[in-house]
């Protein structure tokens, strides 16, 4: 299974870029929980620190896109650092204003303003490896490595900033995060000579988001996202409801690990079967994997359950951003890769949302039938479009 990983990082200045990126999008793991953890210590008020985290994850959302073709136009050794600082001033503006007991629109507008400066990096190191890799076999391998890079940050950084906002202060989760996220993106700007090339032929739509298979992978992701953001709620009510709210952490991080594991292996494996024929496949796995969880009452059986179901979400998400690097002309990608993780943060919000209704209203384990639900409307709806998704067989790809 290591064997294709081995050479990957071989190539001039790859190993930095790969390493700036870990450390710079730390926080999208991190962010939400802290500013949860900070507001809600500092305010009492649950109520107003899911609120605040609510709108930055959509002025997130919302901005993505729009931060892509900014990336696609100039590049992004001159976009990351004015909004990376933005982003840490708006960060400690969010912060003092929690701290100083501030009226309660001025964490909105801080939270609006983190939300908005927040860059998708995720996107951008994908995209140099697009650069670097275009046409090789390698570039299914980076893409695999990057989905178990994403599914480690959100192993550790839920509970490294619970940890350090509980044990040392309300403010130090947050804190590491800032500097995590400022570090990572200032470093990944220096590295020019691995970022794709500024391009000057735009597509004729103008935006990525109008082509038909974009278009149809952001309704799919937005199922999927409404699947990941109702099963991390829901999966601490049922830990709750257990009377082992601590062992909340660890179901999640089963969740996660399950997508690890799978998208190391996915990774390493040469497929035959089309990028449109694997995409299909693992959306019914995922589906699949998530039928058991309606009917699980035990803690130590969830956990196992939950590690099976995550399974398939790397090789989702791994196909999908591959579909993506081939559907977007060259000079749209950062852009059109933004749109699949705005779709997914969309998705997340109204699964937190409706996960935690239901949970009210059905109890945990009830409510686990709305990710399953989302996940299957997700297997439709990408099994209906997915003409749109068929692509013409590239040439065999280079054993760089």
């Amino acid at each position: 299974m290591v064997g294709p990983y081995r050479g990957l990082f071989d190539g001039p200045g790859i190993k930095g870029f790969v390493l700036a990126g870990f450390f710079g999008r730390m926080p999208m793991s991190m962010q939400g929980i802290g500013i949860i953890l900070l507001i809600s210590t500092l305010t009492g008020s649950y109520a107003a620190a899911g609120a605040v985290a609510a709108v930055t994850n959509v002025a997130f959302a919302v901005a993505g896109p729009l931060t892509g073709r900014l990336v696609d136009r100039f590049g992004q050794s001159r976009v990351i650092p004015p909004f990376a600082v933005v982003n840490a001033l708006s960060l400690v503006a969010l912060m003092l204003c929690a701290g100083l007991g501030a009226a309660d629109w001025t964490l909105y507008v801080t939270g609006l303003l983190v939300g908005a400066s927040s860059l998708s990096l995720g996107s951008m190191v994908r995209a140099r490896w697009t650069h670097i890799h275009s046409g090789s076999a390698k570039l299914h391998t980076a893409f695999a490595f990057e989905s178990v890079i994403d599914e480690v940050i959100f192993v550790t950084g839920p509970a490294l900033v619970t940890v350090l906002a509980t044990g040392v202060n309300p403010y130090a989760g947050l804190a590491v995060a800032t500097v995590s996220m400022f570090a990572g993106s200032m470093a990944l700007a220096a590295q020019r000579s691995t970022q794709p090339p500024v391009r000057g032929v735009r597509s004729v739509s103008g935006t990525p988001i109008l082509i038909p298979g974009i278009a149809l992978l952001a309704c799919v992701y937005l199922g999927l996202g409404a699947v990941f953001g109702s099963v991390d709620l829901i999966t601490v009510a049922f830990a709750e409801e257990e009377g082992a709210k601590s062992a909340a952490g660890f179901l999640v991080a089963a969740f996660a690990g399950g997508s690890m594991v799978s998208g190391l292996w996915f990774g390493s494996r040469h497929w035959k079967i089309s990028l449109r024929g694997r995409f299909i496949r693992a959306l019914g796995v995922f589906a699949a994997g998530l039928v058991p969880l309606v009917f699980i009452g035990d803690l130590k059986v969830m956990a196992g359950a939950l590690f099976l179901a995550g399974f398939a979400i790397s090789p989702t998400l791994i196909t999908g951003f591959s579909l993506t690097e081939r559907l977007v002309p060259p000079s749209l990608l950062t852009e059109g890769m933004a749109w699949i993780s705005t779709a997914i943060g969309f998705g997340v919000a109204i699964g937190a949302w409706a996960g935690g209704r239901l949970t009210e209203a059905v109890g945990a384990s009830d409510a686990f039938a709305f990710s399953l639900g989302a996940a299957l409307l997700a297997v439709v709806v990408g099994i209906g479009g997915s003409s749109l998704l068929r692509l013409p067989e590239a040439p065999s790809p280079a054993k760089n």
